[in-house]
């Protein structure tokens, strides 16, 4: 079933106002306190809908509260059931610094249609590419790089593959520079990292390597209204982290997960900006207004497009 439009508009201002009540923590150098403004403006927006919500993505477990924890319920309990994913502040050291690309993000699907991703990390690959076997987690980066080199009738040098800077990339980084692909290398945000291939205009044709789990199905949730390819295999480093997974209903642990996996049926996805960045800018703050641009997509109605969003200063 379709989820109703008027969620769109819902959440856009769900996202603006965390992303404001942010804001004001911008270059504070606290991210924590940038992340719990982001929390308790989102948690208690959420509750005045007319939803049974329940976070299946979100900033932890229940003894991490004040975080909008896996698990708890939000809205009046009247109305749909949604599964909700939640990144309150996406880019916690990018606001506590002023730097570009911080996000305020959330996705709903109907109950059951989003996947519980633990909190690990998670190996990943995305590209604006509608076809099987093009790329692929199990592929060598060589590999994934001719395939769609040929897939988009581009040479490797006219390639740019964003990625993560972090050690943990190297092999994969040296690849790239040996094959001569541009590189975009981001150092936070990769929910807006594997979001770059969804159009030409961001100038980047593949994202790849580790990053975090629930950030993962946040990304997959906008890449399905794009027709982009997607594919996550969760990395489960200890025997903790092995039993949550257990807990949270996944009993293989090497399995590599496509796009419809993560995600089924009826979804809509916002990411507003707190900082200005490739995907949207930042919130705008003059006399008793505040300006806010948020990446929206819903994806029975097809609608992908970036919303500004004019609102009074409480």
């Amino acid at each position: 079933m379709a989820i109703d439009k008027k969620f769109v508009d819902q959440l856009v201002i769900v996202t603006s106002k965390a992303a404001l009540a942010s804001s004001y923590l911008v270059g504070k150098k606290d991210k924590i306190a940038a992340d719990k403004a982001a929390v308790d403006s989102m948690r208690s927006n959420l509750n005045n809908f007319d939803i049974q919500g329940r976070i299946v993505i979100g900033e932890g477990e229940l003894d991490d509260a004040p975080m909008l924890y896996i698990g708890e319920k939000l809205g009046t309990n009247k109305g749909p059931e949604f599964d909700i994913a939640v990144d309150p502040l996406e880019g916690t050291n990018f606001a506590a610094n002023n730097l570009p690309g911080a996000l305020s993000v959330i996705a709903i699907a109907e109950k059951n249609n989003l996947f519980k991703a633990p909190e690990t990390y998670m190996e990943k690959i995305s590209a604006r590419v509608n076809e099987k076997n093009i790329i692929d987690l199990d592929f060598t980066v060589k590999q994934n790089i001719f395939n769609l080199s040929d897939y988009l009738n581009k040479s490797p040098e006219n390639l740019t593959a964003c990625i993560l800077d972090r050690p943990r990339h190297k092999k994969i980084i040296d690849e790239l520079n040996r094959l001569k692909v541009n590189l975009k290398l981001i150092t936070d945000g990769d929910v807006s990292g594997a979001l770059l291939v969804t159009e030409e205009k961001y100038d980047v044709d593949i994202f790849l390597g580790v990053g975090g789990g629930p950030e993962g199905v946040l990304a997959a949730a906008a890449l399905d209204s794009y027709n982009c390819s997607f594919q996550g295999r969760f990395l489960f480093k200890t025997e903790e982290d092995k039993l949550r997974a257990k807990k949270m209903g996944i009993n293989n642990l090497t399995k590599k997960y496509e796009l419809n996996e993560i995600v089924k049926g009826d979804t809509i996805f916002c990411a507003t900006g707190i900082t200005s960045g490739d995907l949207v800018k930042g919130i705008e703050i003059q006399d008793n207004e505040f300006t806010s641009e948020t990446l929206v997509t819903h994806k029975s109605s097809n609608l992908k497009k970036v919303i500004n969003l004019k609102q009074k200063l409480k």
